[in-house]
C-alpha cells in the first residue's frame, strides 16, 4: 500500500484498470513489477511520461541487439525489451495512483510501442540481409515485407485499444475509460487557438487522426452509440445495458490482449532462438491478423444486434 501526497493510499489492485480486461502473464508478472516501479517514481516525484520515454530506449536498445547473431546478444535484447515493458506497465499504473491522466501520455504510451517494434522491425531486416542468402540477394523482399506488417501491427493495437476502452466504458463508466469521440476531439482542436498552441494542437490532432482511423473500422460501434445517445438522453446508459454488454464483450478481451504485448514477444522469442527471425512477420501478418478480423467481426455483430434492441425499447430499465 503506498500513499500519495494528497493522503490517498492505493493498493496494488487500485493501480490496474480491470480484471475484465487485464492478460494473464501481465497479472503473473508484469503488473506486480510496474507496481513496484510506480511505487518507487512516486515516492521519488517522477511522472509518469518520464517512465514512458524511459521504455523508448530500453525498447531501442533491445531492437539493436536483436540484428546480431550471437544468442547472448539477442538474449541481452529479450531482456531490455522485458524491462522496457515493465517500465510501459509502470507508467498507466503510476498515472492511476497520481491521477496523472493526459492526452500527450497516452500517445507517448501507443508511441512508445510503435519505436521499439520499428527498431525491431529494422533490426530483422537489415540481418536477415545480411546473414540469409535468399534475402541478400533480393533485399526489397524483407523491407517490403516489413512494411505491409509494421502497417497490420498498427491496426491490430489500435483495435484491440478501442476494444478494449470500450469495454472499459461500460464496466467503470465515463472516468474509467479513455474512450473518446473523433467528433468530440475536432471540436475541442476548433476552440484552441493556433497562435501560441502549437504544440498542444498538434499532440491533439494526432489523437485526433488515430481515433478516426479507429471509428472507420467500427461501423455497427459508432452506431450503437448514436442509439445510446437517443435511448438514454439525460443518463449515462442502463444497468441492464450495461451488464448485457460486459457479458458478450468479456470473452473477446482475450483476444485483445493477444494482439497485445505478450504474444507478440513469445512469438518473436521463439523465432529468435530459432534463428529465423522472419517467422515473427509471418506470424504477425497471418495469426494476428485471422485474430484481429475475427474480432472485428464479432464486435460488429454484438454492437447490431444491441443497437438494434434499443430501438425496440429494450435496456430501460
Amino acid at each position: 500500500m503506498i500513499q500519495t501526497s494528497d493522503k490517498q493510499k492505493f493498493s496494488y489492485r487500485d493501480t490496474l484498470k480491470s480484471m475484465d480486461t487485464e492478460e494473464h502473464i501481465d497479472l503473473a508478472f508484469y503488473r506486480p513489477i510496474g507496481y513496484m516501479w510506480a511505487c518507487i517514481a512516486a515516492k521519488l516525484g517522477i511522472k509518469p511520461n518520464a517512465i514512458t520515454i524511459a521504455s523508448i530506449f530500453l525498447g531501442i536498445a533491445a531492437g539493436v541487439m536483436f540484428y546480431f547473431t550471437p544468442l547472448w546478444m539477442n538474449i541481452t535484447g529479450m531482456l531490455l525489451l522485458i524491462w522496457a515493458n515493465s517500465f510501459d506497465s509502470a507508467d498507466g499504473q503510476l498515472a492511476r495512483m497520481t491521477k496523472q491522466y493526459s492526452r500527450l501520455g497516452r500517445i507517448l504510451d501507443g508511441l512508445s510501442g510503435d519505436m521499439w517494434f520499428a527498431a525491431i522491425y529494422i533490426a530483422i531486416c537489415l540481418r536477415e540481409n545480411a546473414t540469409s542468402e535468399f534475402f541478400s540477394a533480393h533485399p526489397w523482399v524483407i523491407w517490403t515485407i516489413a512494411v505491409v506488417t509494421g502497417i497490420c501491427h498498427a491496426k491490430q493495437a489500435a483495435m484491440a485499444d478501442y476494444y478494449r476502452q470500450f469495454h472499459l466504458y461500460f464496466l467503470k463508466g465515463e472516468q474509467g475509460s479513455e474512450l473518446e469521440s473523433a467528433d468530440a476531439l475536432r471540436k475541442k482542436l476548433d476552440e484552441i487557438p493556433a497562435k501560441g498552441n502549437f504544440w498542444k494542437r498538434l499532440v491533439l490532432k494526432v489523437y485526433t487522426n488515430y481515433t478516426v482511423n479507429q471509428e472507420q473500422h467500427t461501423r455497427n460501434m459508432q452506431r450503437l452509440r448514436t442509439q445510446l445517445k437517443a435511448s438514454f438522453p439525460n443518463t449515462f446508459a442502463s444497468q441492464s445495458f450495461r451488464d448485457e454488454f460486459r457479458r458478450l464483450s468479456l470473452p473477446l478481451m482475450k483476444y485483445t490482449n493477444i494482439l497485445s504485448f505478450n504474444w507478440r514477444v513469445i512469438a518473436l522469442f521463439t523465432a529468435l532462438f530459432l534463428r529465423m527471425p522472419w517467422l515473427y512477420f509471418a506470424f504477425e501478418l497471418t495469426v494476428l491478423n485471422i485474430l484481429l478480423i475475427y474480432m472485428v467481426i464479432r464486435h460488429e455483430r454484438i454492437c447490431k444486434k444491441l443497437t438494434e434492441k434499443l430501438r425496440n425499447g429494450e435496456y430501460q430499465n
